[in-house]
């Protein structure tokens, strides 16, 4: 689970999103029965205290199973007035958008508009061309699995200059066309079907596809297909509009070891606006969008098959061994057995993060509203918070 890398001493990404090479395998098998109690409030809340305690400013946790909801906040929502997490606050979902991007995908799949093995040079003639990468090798599939090799084109927008470059840029925009050219000035990480690799460029690309498809915008797809149908009232796709909805937590980012944490509420907008993570929510939308998408509200059982056709991600690539990685998901194994769907997003001075059982009957979602500047911080939240989830869904007291 992932969005995109900040400064090369934060762990990346929320550490659910790079890999390395990997061949394919079957989809990992579900793990029906019984459904667990869930975990009392003292444990989410004791979890949620336990990754403040790590250096995090804010943190908010929601979880749903058939026995009902426990939420908990810890810390606080900003840094100046001291005041709580909002119970009901809105979030930046950063790369949780590809979940949906890759939903619309496949909906169009099911209905014989799209097909997965179709190439991106048939369907974007001359987009993905040049320093040996080749559109007609990458198809739909390469793109909604990350198994494409194209580089990311967001490594390109953050020169790592600390807060001053974050304030000198973040109002700038990009065309679609104009990142995917930035990933065509690199060559290929390898060649399409024969590795694994995190790169924000892929799902450029998807919602280049979906508009090619259907004549209308991906935004336009989503919002018709997945956020009306299941009554998403709180989730929007802002574009270029930089300002979350209120309530809001403030998001801080630490640019620079025991560096002041600087408030990047207001979107960095080089890489928040597109198909690739531009979208916010709430904590209740979100879960309620994983549990309809795990008990197959969504998707037809083919389509739900293909988005749970997912490639081995290596261990030495900051996830939890046994991790796996299909069309905008990710299956993460749990310590009591069987294991959980979900993706994750990040940016300045944030993570979300999305998990459900594969019955869809339990889900957890998280926010936390700050990041550290060094890589160890990081790497005990990034802990802390992969504990929560994996309690929460086990019930582990």
């Amino acid at each position: 689970m992932i969005s995109r890398r900040l400064p090369r001493l934060s762990l990346s990404a929320a550490a659910l999103a790079l890999a390395v090479p990997a061949l394919l395998a079957p989809a990992p098998p579900t793990a029906p029965g019984s459904p667990r109690p869930p975990a009392a409030p003292s444990s989410v809340q004791r979890d949620a205290d336990a990754l403040r305690d790590t250096g995090v400013t804010g943190v908010a946790v929601r979880l749903e199973t058939p026995s009902g909801v426990v939420t908990a906040r810890s810390g606080v929502g900003d840094l100046d007035s001291r005041r709580p997490v909002p119970v009901h606050g809105h979030l930046r979902l950063g790369s949780i958008t590809k979940t949906f991007v890759a939903t619309v995908v496949l909906q169009l799949v099911g209905e014989g508009r799209l097909s997965p093995d179709r190439t991106v040079e048939h369907l974007l003639p001359g987009t993905v061309t040049g320093n040996g990468n080749d559109g007609r090798t990458i198809t739909v599939r390469d793109l909604l699995r990350h198994t494409s090799g194209l580089y990311d084109y967001t490594e390109d927008l953050y020169s790592g200059s600390g807060a001053e470059g974050y304030f000198a840029h973040r109002w700038r925009t990009y065309r679609p066309e104009q990142q995917v050219a930035m990933a065509m000035r690199h060559p290929p990480a390898f060649a399409a079907g024969t590795g694994w690799e995190y790169s924000n460029t892929n799902y450029v690309l998807a919602g280049m596809i979906i508009e090619k498809v259907t004549g209308r915008p991906w935004e336009h797809e989503v919002r018709d297909r997945v956020l009306r149908p299941l009554g998403l009232r709180h989730t929007d796709i802002p574009g270029a509009r930089p300002f979350l909805p209120r309530p809001h937590a403030a998001n801080h980012q630490q640019f620079v070891p025991d560096g002041p944490m600087v408030d990047t509420t207001v979107a960095y907008l080089p890489f928040d606006t597109g198909p690739d993570g531009t979208m916010t929510g709430t904590h209740r939308d979100l879960g309620r969008f994983f549990a309809a998408l795990a008990a197959g509200r969504l998707l037809d059982p083919d389509e739900w098959a293909m988005m749970r056709d997912m490639v081995p991600v290596p261990p030495d690539s900051d996830h939890p061994a046994g991790t796996r990685a299909g069309p905008g998901l990710f299956w993460t194994p749990l310590s009591c057995g069987g294991g959980y769907l979900g993706h994750g997003g990040s940016g300045f001075g944030y993570l979300a993060r999305a998990a459900t059982t594969t019955d869809g009957r339990r889900t957890v979602t998280v926010s936390v509203h700050s990041r550290p500047g060094d890589r160890r911080t990081a790497e005990r939240q990034e802990a802390a918070l992969r504990a929560l989830i994996d309690r929460a869904l086990c019930r582990a007291e």
